[in-house]
């Protein structure tokens, strides 16, 4: 280890498994040891994990609702203000009031799905903590397999519980191979 590598804090510890299922059961285990910042990397999905993990539900459902229905307000506002109120124009005898709407709702269908999807756009970006071009991982060449053949759990040193000694006895005892203190290049 250089001694550029012991002036800065620790990134993560990492370590792999052998399965799909030690990396499951592993998850299970770090769940209920407390640990709150962690992820695991697999080649493929693993039924299951978000509840081993202890991963509740996505709060993206819940901001594309609320860009949604920003769209909508913001339709019926932007139609029903202008034609009742503003520049009231009576045409053939149709009210100017709110009977009027049947006319605006091809708009406010639009409006709604095109905020929406703009909400569900960046929603994902910011959630992901995206764009990030570079991640401290894509630097340890083992990890290099996890799109091919490998399992990896990784405990982020941001994490309350995590100690760099402590955490990495902590994988290798449930099953963790090659456990490896990871730094962040700057």
């Amino acid at each position: 280890m250089s001694a550029a590598a012991l002036t800065k804090p620790p990134f993560a510890v990492i370590a792999e498994f052998s399965s799909a299922t030690a990396l499951y059961q592993a998850s299970e285990k770090v769940r209920d040891a407390g640990f709150k910042f962690w992820d695991v990397h697999s080649p493929f999905p693993i039924h299951g994990m978000n509840k081993a993990m202890g991963l509740g539900k996505s709060p993206l459902g819940y901001i594309i609702f609320g860009g949604g229905f920003l769209g909508f307000t913001t339709a019926a506002l932007l139609e029903y203000i202008p034609s009742s109120f503003l520049f009231p124009l009576i045409v053939h005898g149709k009210p100017v009031n709110f009977f009027t709407v049947p006319p605006f709702f091809p708009i406010m269908f639009e409006l709604t799905v095109l905020i929406s999807a703009f909400t569900a756009f960046f929603g994902v970006f910011i959630l992901n903590r995206l764009p990030r071009l570079h991640h401290p991982l894509f630097d340890y060449e083992p990890f290099k397999r996890a799109t091919n053949d490998a399992f990896f759990l990784v405990i982020e040193s941001t994490d309350p519980k995590f100690s760099a000694i402590g955490t990495r006895e902590f994988l290798e005892q449930i099953g963790g191979t090659g456990a490896t203190l990871l730094y962040a290049n700057d």
